[in-house]
């Protein structure tokens, strides 16, 4: 579990009103699990996964199926590689949506041909890169 994920969860629910679509899932499904209730989520991993309440679809991102991504208003990923991030941004720029990258560390790759305006977000404890579309 990552210690921020509460505040993560505020700020998405204060921030955005649509379906959010989580890349990478894998075993971090806290900030889905806050957001269930409040709005559409969806979350994604190239493994199934199962958590109650939040709707799972398979996908990998680097071949991504863009009807998962449709519509969204934010796509977001919690601690993803390095390696993954451009492919994330790619299909977040296709979408349309808002990307929040929560890196591990300071594993951020440069996304700036994808996204001209991005800030580092400080919001209580929680620290992210927010690209806006």
């Amino acid at each position: 579990m990552i210690a921020d994920y509460e505040d993560i969860a505020e700020y998405i629910i204060k921030n955005y009103r649509n379906k959010v679509v989580e890349v990478g899932v894998g075993s971090l499904p806290h900030v889905a699990l806050l957001l269930r209730d409040k709005m559409d989520v969806v979350v994604t991993d190239v493994n199934e996964q199962k958590y109650t309440g939040v709707r799972f679809c398979r996908d990998d991102i680097f071949l991504p199926d863009m009807g998962i991504y449709r519509n969204a208003s934010l796509i977001y990923s919690i601690r993803p590689p390095i390696d993954i991030q451009e492919a994330i941004a790619r299909a977040a720029k296709e979408a349309g949506a808002d990307l929040l990258i929560r890196p591990f560390g300071n594993e951020k790759a440069d996304l700036r041909r994808f996204y001209k305006e991005y800030n580092l977000v400080n919001y209580k404890k929680a620290r992210f890169y927010l690209y806006k579309s």
